[in-house]
């Protein structure tokens, strides 16, 4: 077990509710930070997410905020705000908040305010559409996101409705950038002993998740359209039907699909003027995924699967969430666990340090269930 974290001895505290500020102090916490998560009243949003539920609060409440205390403060409370000020001014090192632009400084939490008494304090503010523009006061939430950025504009099948991805790829994406941006300004701080003012937004991961299409549009102007498993640049990089299952095949060169090819016992496509390189393969997108597909519908999917492996072809089934959590590979990584076992599986840091990965995090914490300790952290801290 790994006794020195990269973050020990880093003290967060994190006034937030949903998933992209939970998630930024999760990963902090898990690379050892000390992280208070301060709730409102009723706690955060994210407790009532069902359906699965566990010891009250939903298993979305608990993979996002294990390893923190919990506390609960009414801002709108001036001693209750007081407390807070104390907490962020005597022990924090870095503070976390998504309330909306405008909202932190009606209540003094603002970089601008905070860092005037503590200037080498590491403020992140993560917002939903941006801190900037006309739309920057709007609430957002992860499918707003990947509708307005475009990312649902090309996701689905080509003549059926568009779709968000099944996870929430733009709250998490927002927690991991903000950890990095975070990770720098503490980084800087040691050597300049100075504060930062971190500022990230959904919107903003939404539109980075879009690079690669925005940068084909501006090339040549052509909006990409949806491909359903697959993708607008490489052909074939998609899910095909076997026999019995769903295998995705990813033929990112010329070399690989020659190597496909020979596996299907179809050499002769690699040499088809139509297939051989992937601007053929683009612009003959659906005969070839046609031709594919009729010779894996033809065996059981792990006949494929072994098959496309020892040919070192990049394939991978499509597993349900039973499958991926009980699967050897999986086990062997030991990325999911929990802190005893009467309490539910969470997946943890995918990152180890010198071999190790961080031990799994204590269980998620009742609302307010740390609030006694505040005065005790204070006190320790004088």
């Amino acid at each position: 077990m790994l006794r020195d974290l990269p973050l020990s001895g880093v003290v967060v505290v994190e006034l937030s509710d949903s998933a992209s500020a939970p998630f930024t102090g999760k990963v902090l916490a898990e690379l050892g930070a000390e992280v208070w998560k301060v709730e409102r009243p009723t706690g955060d949003s994210s407790r009532g997410w069902g359906p699965s539920m566990w010891k009250g609060s939903g298993a979305a409440f608990h993979a996002l905020n294990r390893g923190k205390r919990c506390i609960s403060v009414d801002i709108k409370d001036g001693e209750q705000l007081t407390t807070l000020h104390q907490l962020i001014a005597e022990r924090a090192d870095v503070f976390i908040h998504n309330l909306r632009p405008g909202a932190s400084a009606q209540y003094g939490l603002d970089a601008d305010s905070l860092r005037v008494t503590k200037p080498e304090l590491i403020c992140c503010e993560i917002g939903a559409f941006g801190h900037e523009g006309p739309l920057n006061t709007l609430p957002g939430y992860d499918p707003l996101m990947q509708a307005f950025s475009g990312i649902m504009s090309i996701t689905g099948e080509e003549d059926a409705a568009p779709v968000r991805a099944g996870v929430s790829i733009v709250d998490f994406g927002s927690g991991m950038w903000a950890v990095i941006g975070i990770l720098a300004a503490l980084h800087r701080r040691n050597i300049k002993h100075c504060g930062a003012t971190v500022r990230g937004s959904l919107l903003e991961t939404a539109i980075t998740w879009m690079s690669v299409g925005i940068a084909g549009y501006n090339t040549d102007g052509e909006v990409s359209g949806r491909h359903g498993s697959g993708v607008a640049f490489i052909v074939p990089h998609r899910a095909y039907a076997t026999a019995d299952g769903d295998l995705v095949v990813s033929c990112a060169n010329d070399e690989l699909f020659a190597r496909l090819c020979a596996a299907l016992d179809k050499p002769e496509w690699a040499t088809d003027e139509r297939f051989a390189t992937n601007a053929g393969r683009l612009r003959n997108r659906n005969e070839i995924d046609r031709l594919i597909g009729e010779r894996l519908a033809k065996e059981p999917r792990a006949h494929w699967q072994d098959r496309l492996q020892a040919a070192g072809i990049p394939v991978a089934p499509i597993q349900t969430t039973a499958e991926i959590v009980d699967h050897e590979q999986t086990r062997a990584l030991g990325l999911i666990g929990k802190p005893s076992d009467d309490e539910i599986g969470i997946v943890g840091l995918p990152l180890s340090f010198d071999g190790k990965r961080p031990p799994p995090l204590f269980a998620a914490h009742d609302i307010g269930e740390d609030n006694g300790k505040i005065g005790e952290a204070l006190k320790c801290h004088r």
